[in-house]
This record gives structure tokens, C-alpha cells and sequence, in this order.
């Protein structure tokens, strides 16, 4: 009977740790909030807001797949506080990170990182934030959905090509529904040189800038996820791969083109780095390159060519 009752308990203990392992959401999204610069207020709401949008993002399911703990996409999100506009509205700034595993190897690539400085917002303590895809009822919320579901769009990319659709049209819905919103960040003349979450979105689903997607796509599967097997294949790949943005940057050469900056910012130390060891005829093509499509980090790019 002992013997029975235990192999019941252990068999139970198996299904409860197989549902949640099977439920895991989609996102491991660590989340900092930042109010050191606003003084006089009480201190202990930036501590909720932390908890409370860190279990947003990880707690609520994006997608329709199922993700294992191993699975889920770690990013990083980190909340500036700059201003308080009244006892429960905000302004600031809010930076993405998100990085993906890199094929038989422990290294993490990155994916995404970058500030957007049109982040104002309301928030009460303790009133439940719930995501709603058809509304733009909180700003806050509808912020903190669409960078979910670029984080997703990015990753699937770089899995299967043009893998991330349903996830960036998510983020473009998101979009659409802010329009009316009396809130920085959501509109075609929002913010600095077209750099907002509007452009974005609108540049990664037009179909002229179709070869930026491919190149994240080429980039991981043909270039970095055979570095470990074959560094020499892996290089040749890569060095292909970013013709393809060279393509885009000629037939565009669009210097407000959100889409390939925010590329270029998470890739340009990376490929600086796999390429300064590189044969010198491979580091020359990836320097003229780099620098025709990136001329502001030019002196970046030609430390390439420093090494022997």
C-alpha cells in the first residue's frame, strides 16, 4: 500500500512539474525601474512598478506555441525614469535587450539593443495590467506589448526566415490602435528623425526593406550558428550576408530608416569582433562594407584592419 501511495504521489509530482515546464511563457525578461532622478516621491512605488511589470511581461503567454524554461527568449528591460508629471504619470526613457543562443556554443548573441526616449506613461499601484490586443487602453501596457512582440518577431526571424510575421503584425496592431493616443512615440512625426515605434514596425514589414529580415535570418542559421563546425564557412557566409543590407542601403539610402540603425547597433561589435582575426582580404570586404552602410561608426569598423 506504502509502495502504491508513493508511485501515486510521484506520479502526480510528474504531471504538475510537466504542466508547468509545458506552460512556460515565452519571454525570461528581467525588468529594472530606475527613479533615482525624481526626487521627493515615494520610493517604494518604483519597487512595485518593478515587480508588477516584471510579472507582466513573463506572466503573460504572447503566442499560441509552447516554450519550455530552456526555450524562453532572455531579454532585458531597463526603465529611466526622468520626470514625474503628476502623483501617477511619468516620463522617460526605455531600453531593449534581447539576446539568442548561438548554435553549440554557450555564447549569446545580441539581438536587440536600444533606447527609446518617447516613454510617458500612468501607473497605479496594484491595479491589475492586463493586455488587451484589440484597445489602447494604457499606455504603459501597449509599450511594453509591442516591445514583447518585436523581441518575439526578432527571434523567429532569426530562426526561419520571415518567421516573426504574426509577431511584428501583433506589434503593428498595436500601433494602429495608439494612433488617437495624447502620447509621444506611436505616430509617423513622433520623436527625432523618424526614430520611433511606428517606423519601426512599418520599416520591418515593408516589403523594400524585405532583405534586412533575410539578413537576420542568413546572419544566425548560415553565418554564426556555424562558427563552432566550420569558422571558415561560417565568414564567408556572414560576409554575404551583409551584402544583403548593402543592398537595402543602396536601392534606400534612407538615413531615417529605424529598421537597419537598430540592426546595425545590436550586430556592429559582433561582427568587428568575429572579422579582426579574419584573412585581410575577408576584413577589407567587411570594412568597405560596414562603412558605406554605417559611416558614423567608421573609425569603429577600421579597427579591423588593425590587427596582423
Amino acid at each position: 500500500m506504502n509502495l502504491l501511495r508513493n508511485h501515486l504521489i510521484l506520479f502526480i509530482f510528474f504531471l504538475f512539474l510537466t504542466a508547468i515546464i509545458g506552460n512556460a511563457q515565452e519571454l525570461n525578461c528581467s525588468v529594472q525601474v530606475s527613479g533615482q532622478r525624481i526626487q521627493g516621491s515615494n520610493r517604494e512605488v518604483f519597487q512595485t512598478m518593478q515587480k508588477e511589470l516584471y510579472e507582466f511581461m513573463n506572466n503573460t503567454v504572447w503566442t499560441n506555441s509552447v516554450y519550455s524554461y530552456s526555450e524562453r527568449i532572455d531579454c532585458n528591460i531597463l526603465i529611466n525614469l526622468t520626470e514625474q508629471l503628476s502623483a501617477d504619470e511619468f516620463r522617460g526613457t526605455i531600453q531593449i535587450n534581447a539576446r539568442r543562443p548561438v548554435y553549440n556554443t554557450t555564447y549569446n548573441t545580441t539581438m536587440l539593443n536600444f533606447v527609446d526616449n518617447s516613454f510617458q506613461f500612468r501607473y497605479v499601484e496594484y491595479v491589475s495590467l492586463e493586455f488587451d490586443p484589440s484597445i489602447h487602453r494604457s499606455n504603459l501596457i501597449s509599450v511594453l506589448a509591442y516591445y514583447a512582440y518585436i523581441i518575439l518577431g526578432f527571434d523567429y526571424d532569426s530562426f526561419s526566415p520571415m518567421g516573426g510575421t504574426e509577431y511584428f503584425k501583433m506589434a503593428e496592431r498595436i500601433v494602429n490602435n495608439a494612433q488617437n493616443a495624447p502620447v509621444p512615440g506611436w505616430k509617423p512625426y513622433d520623436g527625432s528623425r523618424n526614430r520611433n515605434r511606428y517606423w519601426l514596425v512599418k520599416n520591418i514589414l515593408d516589403r523594400e526593406y524585405s532583405n534586412v529580415r533575410q539578413f537576420v535570418y542568413d546572419y544566425h542559421v548560415k553565418g554564426l550558428d556555424k562558427l563552432e563546425s566550420n569558422i571558415t564557412e561560417s565568414r564567408t557566409g556572414m560576409i554575404e550576408t551583409l551584402r544583403l543590407l548593402q543592398s537595402v542601403h543602396r536601392r534606400r539610402p534612407d538615413p531615417f530608416m529605424y529598421y537597419l540603425l537598430i540592426v546595425m547597433e545590436a550586430k556592429s561589435d559582433e561582427i568587428i569582433n568575429v572579422f579582426s582575426d579574419a584573412f585581410p582580404e575577408e576584413r577589407s570586404r567587411v570594412v568597405e562594407i560596414m562603412t558605406e552602410i554605417d559611416p558614423a561608426n567608421k573609425s569603429n569598423y577600421e579597427k579591423i584592419m588593425q590587427n596582423n
